[in-house]
C-alpha cells in the first residue's frame, strides 16, 4: 500500500520528476560496488571510475524528451568504462536496461526495432571485446530483451487502461442519456395524463353547465343532478391530480402523500355514469367474454382509453347516444366506443393521437373512421394479453 501511495505521489509530481528519481534509484544501485567491502584482487573502487559511472547516469534525466539519443550515449560511456577503466562491475547493465526500455515505450515500430537489433548487436561485440564468455553473453542478451518486452508491456497496459477509461466514460454518457430519455418519457406521460384528467373533467363540466340553466326551468330535479355531477368531476378531478402530482414530490412520507390506486377497468362504470349524467348523451356500458385481469398498468391504460374518447364525443361529436363496449377475448382486451354524433368530420384535437400511443405502448392498435352504417364514430383499441412465458412489466405495461 505504502508503495503504491508512493508511486501515485511521483506521477502526480511530473514526469521530469519522475525521470529524476528514477535517475537517483539507478544511481543509487550503481553505487553499491563502490560501497560495500571488495575483495583485494578485485578492481579498486577509485573516484575517476565511479565519476564514469555517474555520467553514464546523468542521460537518464532526459530520457523521455529523446529517448534514443540517451540509449545512445549511455551505451557509449558505458563501452568507454568497461575498456579504459579499471573499475568495479555492475550486476546489471542498469542504465542501458532503462535507456532500452524508454525507446521500447516511446518510439516508433520501425526506429524501435532498428535500435533493438543494433543494441542487441551492441552487446555481443562488447561482451566479445570483454571476454567473449557465453554465459555472459546469453545473460546480457537475455536482460536487455526482457527490457524491450517490459516497455512493449507498458504500452499494451496503457492502452488497455485507456480502453477501460474509454469505455467507462461511454457507459456513463449511456446511462445519463438513458436517464434523460426516461425522464423524458416520465414527462410525457404525467403530461398525457393531465391533458386527458383535465380535458375530460372541464369538458363534462362545461356540458353540465350549459344544460343546468335550462333544467332549472323545465326539469328541477335535473338541474339539481347536473349540479352535483359538476361537483363529483371536479372532486374526481382533483383527487386524481393530487394523487399524480404528488409522484414528484420529494416529500413521500408527507402526511397528505396520495394513497388511493390508479384507476383501472373497475373504475370505467362510475365514468360512464358520470359523462351520462347532468345534460351529458346517455352512454350505454358492456362487458363480454371471461374477464382476465390485465395488471395495473394495462387497466389503467384502459380507462385512460375511454376516458378520452367519451371526452371526445362530448366535446366534438355533438352526439345524443354514445355506447363503451369491453370484450375480453383468449387473445386480447378489445375496447370499442361508438357514438351517433356529426362523425370522423367532427375533429378530437390530439386525444386520438393519445389513444394510439396508449395502445401501442402495451403492444396494442388503434383504429378510428365512422361508426356502424356510416354514422357517428367508433374507436377500437385491441390490447394483446400477454402470452406464456412474455412477461409484461406492471410498471410500464410493456410485453416483453
Amino acid at each position: 500500500m505504502r508503495i503504491r501511495t508512493l508511486r501515485a505521489r511521483a506521477l502526480a509530481a511530473g514526469p521530469r520528476t519522475v525521470d529524476l528519481l528514477v535517475a537517483l534509484l539507478v544511481q543509487a544501485a550503481m553505487t553499491m560496488p563502490f560501497v560495500v567491502p571488495r575483495a583485494p584482487e578485485l578492481p579498486e573502487a577509485t573516484w575517476p571510475a565511479y565519476g564514469l559511472t555517474t555520467l553514464t547516469v546523468v542521460p537518464l534525466i532526459a530520457r523521455r524528451r529523446a529517448p534514443v539519443t540517451v540509449l545512445v550515449a549511455v551505451l557509449a560511456t558505458g563501452a568507454l568504462y568497461r575498456l579504459a577503466v579499471d573499475g568495479p562491475g555492475q550486476p546489471l547493465p542498469y542504465t542501458g536496461l532503462v535507456a532500452l526500455y524508454t525507446v521500447a515505450e516511446r518510439s516508433s515500430a520501425p526506429k524501435r526495432i532498428a535500435i533493438g537489433v543494433l543494441t542487441a548487436a551492441g552487446v555481443v561485440v562488447s561482451v566479445g571485446v570483454g571476454g567473449n564468455e557465453l554465459r555472459e553473453l546469453l545473460f546480457s542478451l537475455f536482460v536487455f530483451a526482457a527490457a524491450y518486452a517490459f516497455g512493449r508491456f507498458t504500452v499494451t497496459r496503457k492502452a488497455y487502461l485507456w480502453a477501460v477509461e474509454d469505455r467507462a466514460r461511454q457507459l456513463e454518457l449511456t446511462r445519463r442519456i438513458e436517464a434523460e430519455r426516461a425522464a423524458a418519457r416520465e414527462r410525457a406521460r404525467i403530461a398525457r395524463e393531465m391533458h386527458d384528467i383535465l380535458s375530460h373533467a372541464v369538458s363534462l363540466m362545461i356540458v353540465q353547465a350549459e344544460a343546468g340553466p335550462v333544467a332549472v326551468r323545465t326539469a328541477p330535479e335535473r338541474a339539481e343532478a347536473a349540479f352535483d355531477a359538476i361537483s363529483e368531476t371536479g372532486r374526481d378531478a382533483m383527487v386524481q391530480l393530487r394523487r399524480m402530482l404528488g409522484v414528484l414530490r420529494d416529500d413521500a412520507s408527507a402526511p397528505d402523500s396520495p394513497r388511493s390506486p390508479q384507476p383501472s377497468l373497475d373504475g370505467i362504470g362510475a365514468l360512464v355514469e358520470r359523462v351520462g349524467a347532468g345534460g351529458g348523451p346517455a352512454v350505454g356500458y358492456e362487458v363480454t367474454g371471461e374477464a382476465r385481469p390485465p395488471g395495473d398498468a394495462v387497466g389503467t391504460t384502459v380507462y385512460r382509453i375511454v376516458q378520452e374518447a367519451l371526452t371526445n364525443v362530448v366535446r366534438h361529436a355533438g352526439a345524443r347516444t354514445a355506447r363503451v363496449v369491453l370484450d375480453h377475448g383468449s387473445e386480447a382486451l378489445t375496447v370499442t366506443v361508438t357514438d351517433d354524433g356529426r362523425g370522423p368530420g367532427g375533429g378530437a384535437g390530439h386525444g386520438l393521437t393519445g389513444i394510439r400511443e396508449r395502445a401501442a405502448a402495451h403492444g396494442g392498435t388503434a383504429r378510428t373512421g365512422p361508426g356502424p352504417d356510416g354514422r357517428g364514430f367508433r374507436v377500437e383499441v385491441i390490447i394483446p394479453h400477454a402470452r406464456p412465458g412474455r412477461a409484461r412489466d406492471e410498471e410500464t405495461g410493456v410485453v416483453r
